[in-house]
């Protein structure tokens, strides 16, 4: 089932709705648009979070997911009427979550590319500590 829904979201990259793809800037950030940090909780705790990012994993660190909870999480902590961010440590994961969100959803997402390694290394974006 899980092969199934991943190949689901897969195909969908190429169908997507309402979907944006661009770099975080700090003009971005001073937007206040909710940013949903879809990494793990042991990369949080390596690099920390932007401030005010929402953490909440969909891939685990052997690559498994649970798309349910997912979604439970994030319509439980965002708006998902409104647009909201999606931000990894590249941008890999996000580029195949943003399209399905987007589709399945019709959820307006803005997938932040280049991630947590462009933020901090590219724009030298300070993080906050990952407090569980």
């Amino acid at each position: 089932m899980k092969k199934i829904i991943l190949s689901l979201m897969l195909l969908s990259a190429s169908l997507f709705a309402q979907l944006t793809s661009q770099y975080l800037t700090k003009d971005f950030l001073s937007k206040n648009i909710p940013i949903v940090d879809v990494r793990t909780p042991g990369e949080w705790r390596e690099t920390g979070l932007l401030k005010g990012a929402i953490p909440i994993m969909f891939f685990n660190a052997k690559g498994k997911y649970d798309a349910k909870k997912f979604l439970i999480q994030l319509n439980k902590k965002v708006d998902t009427t409104k647009p909201f961010a999606l931000i990894c440590h590249t941008g890999s994961r996000t580029s195949i979550i943003a399209p399905w969100l987007s589709k399945e959803f019709k959820y307006n997402v803005i997938n932040l590319k280049g991630g947590m390694e462009y933020a901090t290394k590219g724009l030298h974006i300070k993080t906050v500590p990952y407090r569980p």
